[in-house]
């Protein structure tokens, strides 16, 4: 019994600091009902003027860009999930994927063959020859290439 009371007594507490915590409540200032609008403008102090609108920051840590720095870790495990997405079907975020591999690791081949296969099979076919060329940039020598060289031949 003596337990709860103590902890009755803690919580009672940190209740009455967090409200001797919380901000004062700020009064309006005082209405001016002898002046006109036009007044009140002069009035105002004049702030800085720039030529790029500040942007405040985003609130919600999830809805922030994500920061594509080289990771070719992460780049490899996104080919993994855009192959998993690709087993089911679902081309629209095996191309995502694939793509946002490409953006962490630029010299990642695999990720760009596959992006252009998903893409080909989105019917986009600008996007396909993109990945398509990219691959042929990084890898000429490998065995899908001539595979690839025939794809983009059709697509153009």
């Amino acid at each position: 019994m003596s337990r709860w009371a103590i902890v009755l007594v803690f919580a009672a507490a940190g209740l009455l600091c967090a409200q001797d915590q919380t901000p004062p409540q700020q009064t309006p200032p005082p209405s001016t009902p002898d002046k006109k609008p036009a007044d009140l403008k002069r009035d105002r102090p004049q702030q800085a003027t720039s030529d790029k609108e500040e942007v405040p920051p985003e609130e919600d840590a999830t809805l922030s860009k994500e920061d594509f720095s080289f990771n070719p870790m992460q780049s490899q495990r996104d080919v993994t999930a855009g192959d998993w997405y690709e087993k089911k079907g679902n081309h629209v975020a095996a191309a995502s994927r694939y793509k946002w591999a490409t953006m962490r690791n630029d010299g990642n081949a695999d990720a760009w063959l596959k992006l252009g296969e998903a893409e080909q099979k989105l019917k986009d076919d600008k996007a396909a020859r993109d990945a398509y060329t990219k691959y042929l940039e990084l890898d000429s020598t490998s065995r899908k290439a001539a595979e690839v060289r025939k794809a983009l031949n059709k697509l153009k």
